[in-house]
């Protein structure tokens, strides 16, 4: 009788085992596919942010952005001697 129960078990117990080895690559297939994805899509951001950060370069030139001011805007650069500065002492944080 012993040995009948141990044969069922190992009959019942080997293509449970063999089937989670199935699921098991079946998943792992799937995670490896989405990896991929998620890489590919990491790779497409990174190449976004690049152009992105090229044009903010572009966009925030000195010169451009003078050019701007001047035809655009009618605006002309101070020389240093016609800046006046203001200082005020004795505000918060200071002496009184």
């Amino acid at each position: 009788m012993s040995r009948r129960i141990l044969l069922y078990v190992l009959t019942l117990t080997i293509p449970l085992c063999l089937g989670a080895a199935a699921w098991q690559s079946a998943k792992y297939t799937e995670l490896v596919w989405e990896i991929e994805k998620l890489e590919s899509l990491q790779e497409e951001w990174v190449e976004n942010n690049k152009r992105l950060i090229a044009g903010m370069a572009l966009l925030s030139s000195p010169e451009r952005i003078e050019n701007i001011a001047k035809k655009d805007l009618n605006l002309i650069k101070k020389l240093p001697e016609d800046v006046l500065q203001i200082r005020i002492e004795g505000g918060p944080g200071g002496d009184g």
